[in-house]
């Protein structure tokens, strides 16, 4: 269950949430109607099956957000329109208009979304109540917002918004990779990607690169900044830190899960909590390392 990407926004830590747990039964994902295409909700941390609809350990909880989306290929509504279409050309002699043409894809669409099969997805969020952000397991800005969207529905009101950089992430980026001092246990991985200042200039992209090199140097003095960079935290995780502040290729590593080796659990629920955690105090770590290095503000 550990996150893999991490999009990070803040909220005022005065925020109170002590009736999450009354107010989440409200908001429960709901089947997808007959004529829905998507359809979104809480469900249980620990699956579908369970009823427990968050998980709070300390200042940490767990939530997930449930979805469930028709899958209609537009090529397959098309197809069925251009054939309607030329039974009408063929019999009335003449091309339909534009709205025939929308009332008879309506027409199909309401045919077909009863027959649609149904996808369902998961998106998991972490909530640190302490340093006051909420981390969404998504590469994704639009998901990320999404789920905040679902927690705002359920609360009534959540003020939290998308980070913000007193000092320009790719600023830091490149200073980090140019020989800058990194923050105290962290250290470059092999991975970076570098663009040139000017709009629609040259992208490089490294992997499995030394990026303290003559090469990467280089580029660097041609005028290329850094906006991704893999970085590695106290040999507990690795991940890729993007200029937009979104965390991607999150992975624990022997440092974080050696301590979960060294624990017995009973059952499934107990796994998964000791899970839950240790991903929520490295997170919490690499929040505070994140929050001094780029001058993350807070929202009051």
């Amino acid at each position: 269950m550990f996150f893999r990407n991490l999009t990070l926004f803040r909220f005022p830590t005065s925020l109170d949430f002590t009736q999450l747990d009354e107010l989440l039964p409200e908001a429960v994902l709901k089947p997808v109607g007959p004529l829905e295409l998507s359809s979104r909700g809480f469900i249980s941390p620990f699956g579908r099956g369970e009823e427990a609809l968050s998980h709070r350990i300390n200042d940490a909880i767990w939530l997930s957000i449930g979805g469930e989306d028709k899958i209609l290929p537009g090529a397959v509504v098309n197809d069925l329109l251009q054939k309607k279409l030329q039974e009408i050309e063929a019999k009335e002699g003449r091309k339909p208009g534009g709205k025939t043409r929308k009332r008879l894809k309506d027409d199909l669409l309401h045919e077909l979304l009863p027959r649609a099969f149904v996808k369902p997805s998961r998106t998991d969020a972490l909530i640190d109540l302490e340093h006051g952000f909420i981390a969404v397991d998504a590469s994704s800005r639009k998901t990320g917002e999404n789920v905040v969207s679902e927690v705002r529905r359920a609360l009534g009101s959540f003020p939290a918004l998308p980070l913000n950089a007193e000092v320009a992430p790719r600023s830091v980026l490149t200073g980090w990779i140019a020989g800058e001092p990194l923050p105290e246990g962290v250290s470059l991985g092999e991975e970076c990607e570098l663009k040139d200042a000017m709009d629609g200039g040259a992208v490089v992209k490294c992997q499995n690169q030394e990026l303290q090199s003559d090469e990467i140097a280089k580029h660097l003095e041609a005028g290329k900044q850094v906006t991704r960079l893999a970085l590695v935290l106290d040999d507990h995780v690795s991940f890729v830190l993007g200029e937009d502040l979104i965390v991607r290729k999150l992975k624990f590593l022997d440092g974080a899960v050696d301590q979960l080796e060294n624990t017995e659990h009973d059952d499934l629920r107990a796994e998964l909590d000791a899970r839950f955690a240790l991903m929520a105090g490295e997170v919490k770590r690499l929040f505070v390392v994140l929050e001094n290095a780029l001058k993350l503000s807070k929202v009051d």
